[in-house]
């Protein structure tokens, strides 16, 4: 069967059997006892702004997942979380260079949509996940988190501390991965007294299945809890990552056709030129949060973080073809012009502080818990000429080789952005059954621009843009408690994008800034207890779109304006359910999303590029009766198909459907434990295009990874 119509059959599968544990949740006590079913009600995410308040009881969507879940399905960067949750999708994820996600069909914002324990970190980087407890993804119109953010939602990496209850941690881990990437990881915590300290280190030799694609990563990350007083904590981390990379270049349309996945071997990287260089990206990144007791159950809470990236980021970089005439695909015998990109010494530096003050009061009948505070912050980027510069003729199947360019330097872009926002969130509770849930965000922002070269920077006007602007941001959501364990909610929230168009003499609008704003209405139910988890949500964002209008070819010929918007209308539903020896975690997503109200009445209803209309990700675990401790693991991920060319309905990838299988066994030695854990990924061996961006003006694709195997063993002692 065609994967398009066994994607949809597992999505309407995974809809029945996520609406029936919804259903029945009430009535699980009174269930035969040979069914247990088991939740996360005690899970909150702290990027949700509302402290620890479990998922269940809070009216919004977000996932949390933690480091036993990521190491089960051998996730190992930010990009594996779209094997894990069907809201999140591949938005150019390429392999050797830093993740790139959309989430409810909306590309996250790299600068601005990801935070490291709710601070605003910068993740063009390779984001080490080996000292990280876990991963929350919120999901909807951020604005309430984020002074400007893009509406998809949020990405929070939440870093490994002490146990804090004087427990110890003593972990290694050794992992292997086809064709040759092996892992040393260590994990130790302990405490001395009012002292906690957890150290993580890990090396890694990179073999992915991309052939000469060899290189290596480490992470050395260490986090202290100092117990001041009963009442004052201070905590303190530093995370220090490096990793040397070959990237891995996409595919392309051949002229005006897709071509077939199945004629394409996935472990071609046509960046495999002799003149290539490997991206390199360090970064380091340190934390100082102070918790203070106040009487009367407040708390100070005072945060502090700097992130230092330095990367250099260089490719043979496959872009048009320029001996056919085509400048946005390659040529129809599938050659294609090489671009030999060199941009080195990269620096990016984000700043943060964070003032919060949270605790809870009464007002006649409605008891409040308020959380107001201050965010400063400020990320700056310098950057030297680069190298952008023709090279040669390359061939899909990696066969031709060419010279290096002569290396030619362009000017670069550096910029400055500093933001302060003030922000205040209250959750009351109106009785028995009702919440009313509100916050407002107040952002100011300074942005500014300027080219690396004095010379270029004035040959077309000068380049150099800046602009202020302030911005309200408020969220809104009631909620009502249908039984102990269920809750209905309704919620409406805004948020911020800007832009501004390029300071040259073409535009006739150069150097304005442009607000993008968003808005989402959500309706959901939820349902948390000890035996299920399940939920179900309706969704509309509705976000400001940006177009070019004019011939742009000479002065004062191109406007770029806000036109229209791009709405995105859909559905998701999540569940978790354990059934005698069963255990499943399921999502899907069904998706509408479209431009609409555009000057371009030929644009208007059409689907964007590289978003699939309907995902699905089950995640199951059979424990093994006959065998105490062996759990066996399957996943199946499907997705629809994603158009490929922006205004073009009719050039798209196909649908497709990825298994993967895995085992996990735990074995007690004495008093140490072996964790086992060994899988293969896209086990059938399947042939696809994963995703298709469009990408710097081009269109991209990228094949889904071969079969891989992988194996690890983790000794606890």
């Amino acid at each position: 069967m065609a994967a398009f119509d066994f994607s949809l059959r597992l999505h309407c599968a995974g809809g029945v059997a996520l609406a029936a544990a919804l259903c029945c949740a009430a009535h699980a006590q009174q269930a035969d006892n040979t069914v247990i079913i088991t939740g996360r009600t005690a899970l909150g995410a702290s990027v949700a702004g509302f402290g620890d308040t479990p998922l269940t009881r809070t009216p919004l969507q977000a996932s949390v997942i933690g480091s036993a879940q990521l190491a089960d399905a051998g996730v190992a960067s930010i990009a594996g979380l779209t094997r894990l949750d069907a809201s999140a999708s591949d938005a150019y994820n390429a392999e050797g260079y830093w993740s790139n996600l959309s989430v409810r069909g909306y590309t996250l914002d790299n600068r601005f949509n990801y935070r490291r324990d709710g601070l605003p970190i910068n993740a063009e980087t390779a984001i080490a996940l080996d000292n990280k407890e876990r991963i929350e993804l919120f999901k909807g119109t951020s604005g309430i988190q984020a002074g400007t953010s893009a509406p998809g939602g949020l990405v929070n990496l939440v870093v490994k501390r002490p146990d804090g209850k004087g427990g110890s941690t003593r972990q290694v881990t050794l992992a292997a991965r086809q064709h040759g990437s092996l892992l040393v990881a260590a994990d130790l915590g302990e405490q001395f007294g009012n002292l906690g300290l957890r150290l993580n280190a890990a090396i890694e030799k990179l073999d992915p299945p991309n052939r000469n694609t060899r290189g290596q990563r480490s992470m050395f990350a260490l986090a202290a809890d100092f117990q001041l007083t009963p009442q004052t904590l201070v905590q303190a981390e530093v995370e220090s990552s490096h990793q040397r990379q070959p990237s891995v270049a996409g595919f392309s349309m051949q002229a005006d056709s897709v071509p077939a996945a199945a004629s394409i071997d996935p472990r071609i990287n046509l960046n495999d030129q002799p003149w290539r260089q490997p991206v390199v990206l360090n970064g380091t990144t340190a934390s100082l949060r102070l918790q203070q007791r106040l009487p009367q159950g407040w708390t100070l809470l005072a945060h502090a973080m700097q992130q230092r990236l330095k990367s250099d980021d260089r490719t043979a970089f496959p872009y048009g073809a320029d001996h056919a005439g085509l400048y946005d695909r390659y040529a129809s015998d599938g050659t294609f012009t090489y671009w030999e990109y060199v941009s080195n010494n990269e620096r990016r530096t984000s700043n943060a502080l964070q003032l919060v003050v949270n605790g809870q009061l009464q007002t006649a009948n409605v008891r409040h818990r308020i959380e107001t505070g201050v965010l400063l912050s400020r990320q700056r980027g310098r950057f030297e000429d680069q190298i952008f510069d023709i090279a040669g003729i390359g061939n899909i199947d990696g066969s031709l080789s060419t010279q290096p360019s002569l290396g030619s330097k362009d000017a670069n872009t550096n910029r400055d952005d500093r933001s302060t926002e003030i922000f205040v969130r209250d959750a009351m509770v109106l009785g028995d059954s009702w919440q009313l849930w509100a916050g407002l965000r107040h952002t100011q922002l300074e942005r500014q621009a300027q080219r690396t070269s004095p010379a270029s920077a004035t040959s077309d006007g000068l380049r150099a843009t800046g602009y202020e602007r302030s911005a309200n941001t408020p969220w809104l959501a009631l909620a009502y408690q249908l039984t102990p364990h269920t809750l209905l909610y309704g919620s409406w929230g805004k948020g911020l994008e800007t832009d501004v168009a390029p300071n040259r003499s073409r535009y006739t609008n150069a150097g304005q800034s442009l607000a993008l704003g968003s808005r989402q209405v959500e309706l959901g139910i939820k349902h948390g207890s000890d035996r299920v988890e399940a939920a179900l949500t309706v969704f509309d964002i509705d976000r400001g779109h940006t177009t070019h209008f004019g011939n742009c070819d000479a002065p004062d010929t191109c406007t770029l304006v806000v036109d229209g918007s791009a709405r995105h209308r859909g559905i998701e539903a999540q569940g978790t359910l354990n059934f005698a020896q069963w255990s499943f975690n399921a999502s899907a997503m069904l998706l509408d999303a479209q431009r609409q109200g555009s000057a371009r009445v030929d644009v208007n209803g059409q689907r964007p590029v590289n978003v699939p209309a309907r995902t699905l990700r089950v995640n199951a675990d059979y424990r093994v009766p006959a065998l105490p401790g062996l759990v066996l693991q399957a996943g199946v991920a499907a997705e629809s198909n994603r158009v490929v060319v922006p205004d073009d309905k009719n050039a798209r990838i196909p649908g497709w459907t990825r298994v993967d299988l895995g085992a996990r066994w735990k074995q007690g030695l004495g008093s140490s434990t072996l964790l086992w854990r060994v899988g293969v990924d896209n086990a059938a061996n399947r042939r696809a295009w994963k995703e298709s961006p469009h990408q710097f003006g081009h269109v991209y694709l990228y094949p889904l990874a071969p079969r891989t195997w992988r194996a690890s063993v983790q000794a606890s002692f």
